[in-house]
């Protein structure tokens, strides 16, 4: 079988890649198709999409409706892509007492970040400077795991004393404390309570 898509083909495939960026992921219906290229029936776009299926042009989600997505060239090397929940900001700085707050999510590829990711997994906008030594600057975001224990060097976001912050987990003669990586900010040693809220996995940054 010739896998080239014929023209009419050609613009089918570019008509559901259309439809699907505009309505933000909804493929066109077999009836908008046919309305669309002036089909007498429906009939013959199902013929069009049963044979770009079997050319591997597309692909449907099965029990799915409006789920025709076009094969893209770099599909073949996309791994698994999950929305990550945004909780806010963290400050990279002195710690701080604010409510953690669902602001969005970020959309990551997690095999090109090399996360995990599952219903522990979050996110936070960093907001200081005292990670620099860390290469962590003010407005990145950094993914973290919540319930995975730290190690001595991990950059945590923690709890200390009922305040917010993000820093380095250190432990020094078996007793826990945290360290920023700028040296115009203290050590961190809790007073009453240290609680870790997630393990740093990944920093996203926008440049």
């Amino acid at each position: 079988m010739n896998l080239k898509p014929t023209k009419r083909q050609k613009q089918i495939l570019d008509f559901i890649d259309r439809t699907v960026r505009k309505t933000g992921g909804q493929s066109p219906t077999m009836q908008e198709i046919a309305d669309h290229f002036e089909f007498a029936s429906i009939n013959a776009v199902q013929d069009h999409i049963r044979l770009l299926l079997k050319k591997g042009l597309i692909y449907k989600e099965a029990g799915k409706a409006r789920s025709i997505r076009v094969v893209k060239p770099t599909d073949s090397f996309r791994g698994q892509v999950v929305d990550i929940p945004v909780f806010g900001a963290i400050p990279a700085g002195y710690a701080d007492n604010r409510e953690e707050d669902v602001v969005g999510c970020i959309s990551v590829d997690v095999d090109t970040l090399g996360v995990r990711a599952n219903a522990r997994t979050f996110a936070l906008e960093v907001s200081g400077d005292s990670m620099i030594g860390r290469h962590i600057c003010d407005g990145d975001h950094v993914i973290c795991q919540h319930g995975q224990d730290p190690k001595n060097g991990d950059i945590v976001a923690a709890l200390i004393d009922n305040e917010s912050t993000l820093k380095t987990f250190v432990t020094r003669r078996n007793r826990p404390f945290l360290r920023a990586e700028n040296p115009r900010y203290p050590e961190l040693i809790p007073a009453n309570e240290l609680v870790i809220q997630g393990v740093v996995q990944a920093v996203i940054r926008k440049v």
